[in-house]
């Protein structure tokens, strides 16, 4: 027979379970350039082995180029669609840190620090050195 601490325990971790799974930065995010404030491309983040990483995988029509010419390594000259742009996240106090971000209009790689914004807003912030310089984008969660 259930009694009642149970059946409280069990309403508590289904209630704990859906904030979590809301303030999750797992799924695709839309893009918008800084400039123009046009909508630019989707990345999926998702988790690998304890960390996050996002992909490229869709350009819109604001994208400037389909191709990274000013990317380093084995990036350069490969298409955008399909690129990982942000690695090795790690969860730290209530945000995500200690990864990193590329930029490929530029090929610049930043240190990137993320939190959510809400449950269908995610901050992005890219920056040299220390936190203060950098900026800071806001991805847009798609359902």
């Amino acid at each position: 027979m259930i009694n009642q601490k149970s059946i409280l325990s069990l309403l508590a971790f289904m209630c704990l379970t859906l904030i979590m799974n809301a303030q999750s930065l797992i799924g695709t995010w839309k893009t918008i350039d800084d400039e123009s404030g046009e909508p630019k491309s989707h990345i999926t983040i998702y988790e690998e082995n304890g960390k996050f990483y996002g992909k490229v995988i869709k350009l819109l029509a604001a994208a400037s180029s389909t191709v990274c010419t000013e990317c380093p390594g084995d990036k350069k000259g490969q298409p955008i669609e399909g690129m990982v742009i942000l690695w090795d996240l790690k969860p730290y106090k209530d945000y995500w840190s200690y990864g990193q971000i590329m930029d490929p209009a530029t090929g610049k790689i930043y240190k990137a620090s993320v939190w959510m914004d809400g449950n269908d807003k995610l901050s992005v912030r890219g920056y040299i050195g220390f936190s203060l310089l950098g900026r800071t984008q806001t991805w847009h969660k798609i359902n």
